[in-house]
Order: structure tokens, then C-alpha cells, then sequence
């Protein structure tokens, strides 16, 4: 009850109004400006790497002067100095990239960057490997620059071997191998269109944060490989409408309730030789599992044991209510049950769902360092002993949420992660703790409060790079050690007069938090900006959500300039976490159980109604917008309680679930053949002639993730029921519709549309 109680008492604080001293003067923000070069977030590194040695820090930093261009450059520790290794604009070939690397960084949420988006040390630290435009590069320190691949086709998911004498990739949907600066061949077939090796299929990579599809050993003498068949998955008919014409992709895509791609694993040697299957059947129990579909389970996870004597790989059934994790021998590729992850497990029962994670660690010594859910909320368990880890222990403990497995220092027992404040669930923090302990105690904070925090750190658990900020600090990135004390700032990223956002920091207004009770009493809580006001004024709102499970959007992090510029024109901007929303525990998550477009809805509702009692706040001016699923719950809150609210945007909304993927959908849904009723109620198209307010739609043409058939299936019921509304379509774009241009047309196109609809601040 720490939690809930704590989360219950934060005030509202008092808005500030016209004679306050906390008011200034300073240019108003434009949309324009907010997605300019350069980003008035100041630098944002990312990707950070130590070298195996540890004497080097590399980042990708982007450009002053084109924010979604990024160098690799590189840190030298023993003298301080910066210097940039490889310049993506003098290197790269500027060329195309095929389709499927494009699709691939959609999923990866990075399609809109350019230059160098990833990129691996060697294993002596001498040189790294860099992807830029489809082709690989070896950049060694000294600033030399060697191209290992040129090739019409794009080279997908290139990796080093653990000792440097490979490199692999995927090309042309088959593995390829070969010395890192020498030839390269093919070690899979060929098999046609529908066969692919080394990918992950789109639902990993789309939903499951896998991105991976072959994994070499740690003696670098055997690779498991993945190999999919799309051939009994659907076609979704994707046409791309750009500005001066259309491309038809004929994409394979599973919706809810449709056969999904046949994933198999095979050992092979590196030349692709003495293959074997792995088992991915064993020990499946009828329980949870289709005796008639053995094959329809997920391939969520897999890892080498550190000695390389076994891998592991972590399987889920199609309901994602069971996981298992599977030890794997690599000889013969038999298997067998040494885990077991089951909802019945957790709190609440059965009725929830395994959120996958890579909160794991497997540890020398055999033992398992598991991230779990069991009991209500997320913890860390070491599992003991190499022989089916029969026995294991709870780590952490208490009403908070462990976010990440940051890193293991294997030779001090102590481990390091990311979690929640027990105190205040919209900070995380950086905690160490000492796994040779026998019970479950409270963590070390290494991290102060008042900020939240990312991290990373080394394989072996020695140095932290830690990224913090708050609502008055953007993104500050740092090294620090054991004990969290800072060593070197890798980007101090001060608030002084030469930063991008200097020109507005008199502008600049803080962020307030608060909390609001659901209906069954759960405390929401919710963060609000206000403009400078008039005593005696009412203001309009604009009411951002997402709604559904995952992202936590309150939290005490820097939260960019968007908000300032909504609020610099005379709007109050104010977000609520509903319950199905992450980081609160099971309990908070699971009301979203085959009810999507329910709950949430109604704690949405509950903001709305606690706007309404605001004395500075316009109650006929409350505007809702949304993006994806937010974009769905627009049209779902404004179907519900017509009148509540005075406009609503709906950006790329999922309008029935049936046209979304499996392992999305039915995590929460389950199957529309078996929980049909569900999906009815959850529908956006039968009650689309119930909008009465006004309505903006907004899509990609090109959404290859929420395909453009969600929004032609509601405008067309909108249009069949003579409702009228109005909609934005953006040619060539995908589910991501941003960039320099574009992302200001978006917004003014919004603002014009309210402000045509009376949604207007006071004279």
C-alpha cells in the first residue's frame, strides 16, 4: 500500500498566474522551431559502448545542423579528448536502402534517422564495424576507414564473431559468412520468396524487441540460425501512396487470429556445415499448447550458456500465458524444460498475460539471474545450480517495479537495474545489490532523486553511463562507478546561454503532477502545464494520450519542447496514465484483459471530468489527441461520451483489432474466433455514427504497422452514417509521420483545426 498511498498524497500545485513572480518574457515557441536543426533538446548520443579494454567511450551523436544525422565518435578516456571516427556523409554512399532494411528500422523505431544508426566493437578493440547506406565499414581508432561490403543489396543484421574472425549478415534472405575483410558466402539456401534465414519474423521484431535471427557461440565455433516460412501467413495488399505515384507491396502480415510464420532453429558449423534442428517441441503440454498446431508457439529469446556447453532459448504458447525456457543441446539440438513462467502464477491469476523481457542474466558460476512478475510486481529471482535451477531465491521485493537488468559485477555479487521509486512511481532510479545476500532487503540507490534515469553498462559490471533529467534538466548523460559516482560527463548538455533552448528558458513553465482516483478508487496520476493566465480566465486543453499497455507517459524526465510551444499559444497541456498502462504492477496492467477500449476510456473520462472542476479551465474546451493507439482511443472516447469533449484527433488509429497483428492482439484480445464478443465491444467501426463532436483523422498512406485499411474501414462507416469529419492523409508516409517539414504541417494542421472549431484560448 506504500506505493498507492504515496502516489495518492502529491498535490496540484497552484497554476501561475498573471503578477506571480514566476513569470517572464521570451519568444514564443513555433512548430517550426521545435523540429528544426538543431533539436532544442541539445545533443542527444546514442548507442554508447565501452571498448573491450574500457579506455574508450564511443557514441553516435547527431548533427547541430541535421538532427537525425548521426556520427560515430569516440571518447578517450585517458586523455579526455573527443574526436569523431567516422563521418557518415563523407563515407556513406548515399544510396537507397532496400525495402527490407526500411521496414526493419520502422520496427526499430528508427526510420527516420540517418547516417550511422548502430554499430560493434571488435574483440580486441582496435577498430569497430560500421552499417551506413546498405554496406559495411571497418573503422579502425586511427581514424582509417575500410569497406568490407559493396553490393546493390542492403547487408541486414551484421554481427562480429566473439573473437573477431567473422563477420556475418543477412543478404538476400539467406546467412552469410566470411573473414572480416576477406570473401563472404552464403551458408543457407536460397528457398524462394516465403523462406527467409537469420531474420526475425515481423512479430519479433515488431512486438517481441527482437531483432535478432542467428547467434553465435562463444568459441565461435557454431551458429544457431533461425528459419522462418512465411508461406501459410496472410497478405495484407500494402499500397504506398506517395506524391507521384503508388507501390504495391504485397507484405505478409498475421492479423489476430491467423496462422503465423513457422519459426525453426538449426546448429551449424560456421561454413554452414554438420547442421542440426533444434527440438522446439519438447515437453508440450496440451494445457497450454494446440496438440493439432504444434508448431504455433513464439520464439521469444535465445542465449549461449557462458562455456558455450548449451543455449537457451525461451518459447511462449500462442496465448502468451506460459513461457518456457529451454536448455538446448548443441550436438544433438534435444531440449528440455528448465524454467516455467506461468500467468496462473502471478497475481491476480489467470487472468493476465507474460510481459517478455531481457531482464536476464546467465551467470558463470550456472546460476540464472530471472526477471519476473510473480508476484504482483516486477522483480529479480536467482535461480541456483546449473541442474534444472530447481531452487531459487527472490532478489528485490516491495510495491516497485524493476525496469532493467542494467549489469552483473559476477566477481563482487552485486548486481545493478533500473526501478521505480517505491516512494514515487514517476521517478526510476539506479540501484545496486548484493545477490550473495540470503533475503530479499531494499536495494542501494546510486542515483538522486528529483530526476529519472536510463543506464548501461560494461559486460562486466564496472562502469555505469548513466542519462538522467527533469523538468528542468534535458537529457545529461554520464560515466560513474560502482557507487554512482559520477567520473566524466559524456554530455553535460547545459542549460547555458549557447543551448538551443536558451531563447526560451523565460518562457519556459513547469510541469505539475497530481493524482486522480478510478472508479475502484486507483490512484491516476497526471501532469499538466499551464500557460501564464489571467486571474478570472478560462483556458482551453489540450488533452494528449496513448492509453494502451506499455508506455508510461507521466514520469519526471524532460519532456521537450512540444508542450512548451502548445502551451505557448495559450492551451493547458495535460496527460493521465490509465490503468493497462506499465510500471505500476500487475494489477494496474491487467483491467485491459480482453476489454481493450473499456477501462481505459473511462479513467480518461475521469480527467476529463476532474479538468472540468478547474477554475481556470474551460469546460467546453477540452480537446483530445492521440497517435496509434491513442489514436483509438479518440475515437473510442469520443463514441462514448459525446459531448464530454470538443474535438478529438485521431492519428493512425487502430480501428479494429482483427486487422492488427497476433501477438499484439491476442496478448490482451485473445482470438477473435474464440473471444469474438471482445472484439465486437472493442471495435471502432460499429458505433462510428455515434461522433457527434468534431473529428480529425490523420494517417500515413504507406503505415506498414497500423495499415492504412484501419482508417478507410472508419471513414467509410463515418461516411455510410452521413457524420461528417475531417482528415489529413500524408502521401509516402509511414506509421511514423515526422521530420522537419512534415512533423510542423502536422501540428498546424491540428491547431488550425480546433481553433476552426472554437477550441481557442481567451481574448
Amino acid at each position: 500500500m506504500r506505493l498507492l498511498l504515496a502516489a495518492a498524497l502529491l498535490p496540484l500545485a497552484a497554476p501561475a498566474l498573471a503578477g506571480d513572480d514566476t513569470m517572464s518574457e521570451g519568444p514564443d515557441l513555433t512548430f517550426e522551431r521545435v523540429f528544426a536543426s538543431p533539436g532544442l533538446d541539445g545533443p542527444s548520443p546514442r548507442k554508447p559502448k565501452l571498448s573491450p579494454d574500457g579506455r574508450y567511450l564511443t557514441v553516435l551523436r547527431n548533427r547541430e545542423d541535421d538532427r537525425e544525422r548521426y556520427d560515430l565518435w569516440a571518447y578517450d578516456r585517458s586523455s579526455g579528448t573527443w574526436a569523431m571516427l567516422v563521418d557518415s556523409e563523407k563515407i556513406g554512399s548515399g544510396r537507397e536502402l532496400s525495402e527490407d532494411e526500411k521496414m526493419q528500422r520502422e520496427r526499430a523505431r528508427v526510420g527516420n534517422l540517418r547516417g550511422i544508426i548502430d554499430y560493434e566493437w571488435t574483440s580486441n578493440g582496435e577498430a569497430l564495424l560500421v552499417p551506413l547506406d546498405g554496406d559495411l565499414y571497418l573503422a579502425a581508432l586511427t581514424g582509417d576507414v575500410v569497406r568490407v561490403t559493396d553490393t546493390e543489396e542492403s547487408e541486414l543484421n551484421p554481427a562480429l564473431s566473439p573473437h573477431g574472425n567473422y563477420i556475418s549478415f543477412v543478404r538476400d534472405r539467406q546467412l552469410w559468412v566470411g573473414p572480416v575483410t576477406g570473401e563472404h558466402a552464403p551458408i543457407t539456401a536460397r528457398e524462394g520468396e516465403t523462406i527467409r534465414w537469420g531474420e526475425a519474423e515481423f512479430v519479433a521484431q515488431e512486438e517481441m524487441s527482437r531483432h535478432d535471427g542467428y547467434w553465435w557461440s562463444p568459441d565461435e565455433n557454431r551458429i544457431v540460425v533461425q528459419r522462418t516460412d512465411e508461406s501459410m501467413v496472410g497478405v495484407v495488399t500494402r499500397a504506398a501512396i506517395g506524391a507521384t505515384g503508388t507501390k504495391v507491396f504485397d507484405q505478409r502480415y498475421p492479423v489476430a487470429g491467423s496462422a503465423n510464420a513457422k519459426v525453426q532453429l538449426y546448429v551449424m558449423d560456421p561454413n554452414g556445415q554438420n547442421r542440426v534442428e533444434v527440438d522446439l517441441r519438447s515437453n508440450q503440454s496440451a494445457t497450454y499448447y494446440d496438440p493439432k498446431n504444434p508448431d504455433d508457439f513464439y520464439l521469444a529469446r535465445v542465449d549461449w550458456a557462458p562455456d558455450g556447453s548449451v543455449f537457451y532459448v525461451q518459447r511462449q504458447n500462442r496465448e502468451q500465458t506460459w513461457m518456457d525456457l529451454l536448455k538446448v543441446d548443441p550436438a544433438t539440438g534435444a531440449s528440455e524444460i528448465v524454467v516455467q513462467e506461468e500467468a496462473s502464477q502471478q497475481h491476480g491469476g489467470d487472468g493476465y498475460w507474460i510481459n517478455l523481457s531481457d531482464n536476464y542474466r546467465f551467470l558463470d558460476d550456472g546460476d540464472l539471474i530471472w526477471w519476473s512478475e510473480r508476484d504482483g510486481f516486477a522483480h529479480l529471482y536467482r535461480y541456483m545450480g546449473e541442474e534444472d535451477w530447481r531452487a531459487y531465491k527472490q532478489m528485490t521485493k516491495g510495491q516497485y517495479v524493476v525496469t532493467k537488468l542494467i549489469g552483473v559485477d559476477q566477481q563482487t555479487s552485486r548486481l545493478f537495474f533500473l526501478a521505480t521509486s517505491e516512494q514515487d512511481p514517476l521517478e526510476q532510479h539506479v540501484y545496486a545489490y548484493d545477490f550473495a545476500t540470503q533475503a530479499p532487503t531494499m536495494p542501494h540507490r546510486l542515483t538522486e532523486t528529483g530526476f529519472t534515469h536510463s543506464a548501461t553498462m560494461d559486460k562486466k559490471g564496472q562502469t555505469l553511463l548513466v542519462t538522467r533529467s527533469n523538468d528542468d534538466t534535458p537529457p545529461q548523460m554520464y560515466l560513474a562507478d560502482q557507487e554512482g559516482k559520477r567520473l566524466a560527463w559524456v554530455e553535460e548538455n547545459a542549460l547555458d546561454a549557447d543551448h538551443p533552448y536558451a531563447p526560451y528558458l523565460a518562457s519556459h513553465r513547469p510541469t505539475q503532477y497530481g493524482t486522480i482516483a478510478a472508479e475502484d478508487g486507483t490512484p491516476l496520476h497526471w501532469e499538466m502545464v499551464t500557460p501564464e493566465m489571467e486571474p478570472g480566465k478560462r483556458y482551453p486543453v489540450y488533452f494528449y494520450h496513448y492509453g494502451g499497455p506499455g508506455p508510461q507517459i507521466v514520469n519526471r524526465g524532460w519532456n521537450g519542447a512540444l508542450r512548451q510551444a502548445i502551451v505557448d499559444k495559450g492551451y493547458i497541456w495535460f496527460a493521465l496514465d490509465n490503468r493497462g498502462s506499465a510500471n505500476r504492477g500487475v494489477a494496474f496492467e491487467q483491467p485491459i484483459y480482453r476489454a481493450m477500449g473499456g477501462v481505459e476510456v473511462r479513467d480518461q473520462k475521469a480527467g476529463a471530468e476532474y479538468l472540468k472542476t478547474l477554475p481556470f479551465v474551460d469546460p467546453a474546451k477540452i480537446a483530445i489527441d492521440g497517435w496509434s493507439y491513442g489514436g483509438y482511443m479518440t475515437l473510442k472516447q469520443l463514441q462514448a461520451d459525446p459531448g464530454l469533449y470538443a474535438a478529438g484527433i485521431s492519428g493512425a488509429p487502430v480501428t479494429k483489432w482483427e486487422l492488427y497483428d497476433t501477438h499484439y492482439t491476442e496478448r490482451y484480445m485473445g482470438t477473435p474466433q474464440a473471444d469474438g464478443g471482445a472484439y465486437e465491444a472493442a471495435s471502432a467501426i460499429p458505433y462510428a455514427g455515434k461522433i457527434t463532436d468534431p473529428l480529425l483523422i490523420i494517417h500515413g498512406m504507406a503505415d506498414d504497422n497500423v495499415v492504412f485499411e484501419n482508417a478507410t474501414e472508419v471513414i467509410s462507416a463515418m461516411q455510410e452514417a452521413n457524420v461528417p469529419f475531417e482528415m489529413m492523409l500524408y502521401p509516402g508516409y509511414t506509421h511514423r509521420v515526422s521530420g522537419e517539414k512534415i512533423s510542423p504541417h502536422r501540428y498546424n494542421t491540428v491547431f488550425r483545426f480546433l481553433e476552426a472549431h472554437g477550441v481557442t484560448p481567451p481574448e
